[in-house]
């Protein structure tokens, strides 16, 4: 099957996952796709093909050599963000020559050189978009097209290899992908994610993050007669958050620069809530973002009386960097694949976090690499078709290599 024709197939099935949900996973139709993919393994010839109640997918290709040395891990997610609509997804590939790409005449949407100066790299390129209503879904569907297309070439070719373990997981947009994988079966020496963004983009440092909800509770009486009696929970909230860094959002950073994310917003007078994401690269950084937002809510609390907000914090990841600058080596051969196959690596840190973060502190050295993607979580996503054709030849490149690879 053509790299585009797998892709496409995978994101015709509807996918979001759903961080109210407390089922695992958290949707059923991401089942649906994944119960897709294992019978595609198992036609391909793939060992060990199990996708086990959790809605986590693993499959073996055997080594074809009897002396490799270790076992390769490759993962990517198949779940899409809630960020917009997931479906009915409308894909069509556009030959992009430089001008503004009409997604939806009838809405007036289009994909815009102004609003996606990111488009540049891509002349000449065979672009595939959806109609500006629905997010594509190559985060992470082009990862996943990626592997399987990979794994199927290099089983195909004959060409020695050791042997490599696949795992998609379920629930990566919702911080939850890493929470059910099984190291110790996967039985992977190391690993990547590939889950980036544009062609060459490797990635081992990603944010520190944590979750915050923050709770108001407010006094409601008559406002004909609430001097000195009312308590507002929702303007408490429009207080704390005026008491974060203005500008510390994630409109206003970039690189290694922290932020406090305002999600999700609700209240009325009597109570509020808001829910924040908060990332940093630096760990001391985090840790006063974390202590600053508590010192924010008892400000508050300072002000309206004990116990009018409650903020709790979770811990949601931690910078992998820490764990692969002991394993290097997972870089070095990401560079070199790269280089094989004329791709110019790019290694920067990412402003998000995926699975291989938290693998990689679970024992599994996991980098990030890319996609070929740009503009995910958005209904102007797109990917380049040759940059997915690249990807999959990079991947082959680490079957290949890992062959003899030394552990470390």
């Amino acid at each position: 099957m053509k790299n585009t024709d797998r892709f496409l197939r995978y994101v015709s099935y509807p996918t979001m996952s759903d961080e109210t949900s407390e089922t695992v996973p958290s949707t059923e139709k991401q089942l649906v796709l994944s119960r897709a993919i294992a019978e595609e393994l198992i036609e391909i010839g793939l060992e060990d093909v199990e996708l086990d109640d959790k809605g986590y997918l693993y499959a073996t290709l055997p080594a074809n050599v009897e002396n490799s040395t270790v076992t390769l891990g490759l993962v990517a997610h198949v779940d899409t963000s809630d960020a917009c609509a997931d479906h009915p997804i409308k894909t069509k590939i556009v030959k992009y020559n430089g001008e503004n790409i009409c997604l939806n005449e009838e809405k007036g949407i289009y994909l815009t050189r102004e609003e996606y100066p990111s488009l540049d790299k891509y002349v000449g390129d065979d672009l595939i978009v959806t109609d500006g209503t629905t997010l594509l879904g190559a985060d992470d569907k082009a990862g996943v097209a990626a592997i399987v297309s990979a794994v199927e070439n290099v089983k195909n070719s004959g060409l020695p290899h050791g042997r490599i373990r696949i795992c998609f997981t379920p629930d990566e947009e919702i911080g939850r992908g890493a929470d059910h994988f099984d190291v110790e079966k996967f039985g992977a020496d190391y690993g990547y994610t590939v889950d980036g963004g544009a062609l060459g983009e490797i990635e081992y440092e990603n944010f520190n993050a944590a979750s915050a909800v923050v709770k108001f509770n407010g006094v409601s009486i008559h406002p004909g007669s609430a001097k000195d009696k009312m308590k507002n929970a929702s303007l408490m909230a429009m207080d704390f958050n005026a008491l974060l860094p203005a500008d510390e959002i994630p409109a206003k950073t970039e690189g290694y620069e922290g932020f406090f994310h305002l999600i999700e917003m609700s209240g009325e007078c009597e109570s509020a809530t808001l829910v924040y994401i908060i990332r940093d690269h630096d760990m001391e950084k985090f840790n006063e973002k974390k202590a600053l937002l508590l010192e924010c809510a008892e400000k508050i609390n300072a002000k309206y009386g004990e116990g009018c907000c409650v903020a709790t914090v979770k811990d949601s990841y931690f910078n992998m960097k820490e764990i692969i600058d002991n394993h290097m080596y997972t870089i070095d051969r990401a560079v070199e694949a790269m280089e094989q196959v004329g791709v110019k690596p790019i290694i920067m840190p990412i402003r998000g976090g995926t699975d291989g973060a938290r693998l990689s502190f679970m024992g599994l050295p996991c980098p990030n690499i890319c996609t070929g993607g740009e503009n995910f979580h958005s209904r102007f996503e797109y990917l380049s078709v040759q940059s997915l054709n690249k990807v999959v030849e990079i991947v082959e490149r680490l079957i290949i290599n890992a062959t003899y690879a030394e552990r470390n």
